[in-house]
């Protein structure tokens, strides 16, 4: 029977034999108050810290409870996985402490910083091959492996053992808590750690409401919740890589359907406001997959209050390469930071005009992008300028137009702004 067809819910049983399975290689996470959310929210607020593990995510307890679940001849024969992030790292520890060898093919583009890891991690265990230039090119070219070699594919989500490894986190969060947990919210990529978690809160606590939490750009749980049926989608926003997945499990999306009481899709830019909220304010390092959760409690403002709340922090595997692009996005999806085409008149202090006269006191410009044609009576600029205050935009635009500046705004025009910024 395929993975299509098949029904498939995992058991309490299986769950508890699979922390048993991982407890020497999976921390118990820490699940801790966050005081600063409690006070904004008006709730008890709980973190599930599975950034902090060795691995600094989730996904060890999914990988290594499916690698030791292997029989001699396929341990022999071998695994291959394809990943560019947590799953490949999850891995690449499995086989070097369960003594397995490991193939991880990754796209070609992969930063240099993520093969390290997967290297540290997996050691002379483990071989890395550079394929394609898109996670679809590795994911083939491991499966044509396996199929060619006999090796075993270790599917990041879409696989009972992964499941139930998963599912682990569930069993720690209501052995740790002292109080009736209201609320979880739980990050949604591919849907494995939402299926485990889910079912064993339906089973074990079935009054606490399991919200899944995607991206807003690779939203494919709720796509296909919606639509009844597993749906993949013809394209993603990949920022929240670790949560962007064009299609999610099969397994995945039937536990989901049934067992997850709603799911809500959060703008990338949000989720950036969140870990840039999380670094300043609690010395907190998240990946953007990893902030999903504690981003959807705006959303879910008024339902918290008074109740009990835990957000798992999937994980911490951030490239410091990208906190301009995060600053960006975050800045933006406050309404904080407009880019204009800006009409300059070719003559001299149009310049000045357009700093003095026009823009307050308290903007700033971050972009200017300016080519001289003597041959018009008007040069065009592209000027990006962030406010303190999202209620000055509006002033800014009239005080444009007044003095006629004003040549277009390129935040609302997506195509028109990624090529021009």
């Amino acid at each position: 029977m395929s993975k299509e067809n098949k029904t498939y819910f995992p058991k309490i049983d299986d769950i508890k034999v699979a922390a048993d399975t991982i407890r020497k290689v999976s921390a118990v996470t820490p699940l801790g108050q966050s005081l600063r959310y409690s006070k904004q929210f008006e709730a008890r607020v709980f973190f599930k810290r599975e950034d902090l593990q060795q691995v600094r995510s989730y996904k060890i307890r999914g990988a290594y409870n499916k690698i030791s679940s292997l029989s001699p001849k396929q341990s022999k024969q071998g695994v291959v996985c394809a990943s560019a992030g947590n799953h490949a790292q999850g891995v690449a520890l499995s086989c070097k402490l369960l003594g397995i060898r490991g193939t991880i093919y990754m796209p070609a583009p992969t930063p240099n910083q993520k093969i390290e890891q997967v290297k540290m991690f997996g050691e002379h265990f483990i071989e890395i091959k550079l394929v394609g230039d898109t996670f679809d090119d590795a994911y083939y070219a491991a499966i044509n492996e396996c199929e060619a070699l006999g090796k075993t594919f270790i599917h990041p989500f879409d696989d009972e053992k992964v499941i139930e490894g998963q599912a682990t986190i569930g069993l720690e969060i209501l052995d740790q808590t002292t109080v009736a947990v209201d609320y979880v919210f739980i990050p949604v990529g591919g849907g494995g750690l939402a299926a485990g978690l889910s079912t064993v809160f339906k089973t074990l606590s079935p009054q606490t409401k399991i919200i899944g939490v995607e991206p807003e750009g690779a939203s494919s749980m709720l796509v296909s919740i919606k639509n009844n049926k597993n749906t993949e989608l013809s394209r993603i926003e990949k920022f929240i890589d670790g949560a962007a997945v064009k299609r999610v499990g099969n397994l995945n999306f039937a536990i989901c359907k049934q067992y997850l009481d709603d799911i809500i899709a959060v703008p990338e830019g949000k989720v950036c406001e969140t870990i840039l909220e999380l670094y300043n304010k609690d010395a907190i390092v998240v990946e953007p997959a990893g902030a999903l959760s504690i981003s959807a409690l705006d959303f879910y403002a008024e339902k918290i209050k008074g109740k009990n709340v835990v957000c798992v922090v999937s994980g911490s595997n951030n490239d410091i390469t990208r906190t301009p692009e995060i600053k960006e996005r975050a800045l933006l999806y406050a309404n904080l930071k407009h880019y204009f085409i800006i009409n300059f008149p070719q003559r001299a202090g149009a310049l000045k005009e357009f700093v003095v006269d026009i823009l307050g006191e308290n903007d700033d410009i971050t972009y200017f992008q300016y080519a001289k044609k003597t041959n018009r009576e008007n040069g065009s600029a592209v000027v990006g300028v962030q406010l303190k205050s999202s209620d000055d935009l509006a002033p800014l635009i009239a005080k444009l137009k007044k003095h006629n500046f004003y040549g277009d705004y390129l935040n609302d025009k997506p195509d028109l702004f990624q090529f021009l910024v």
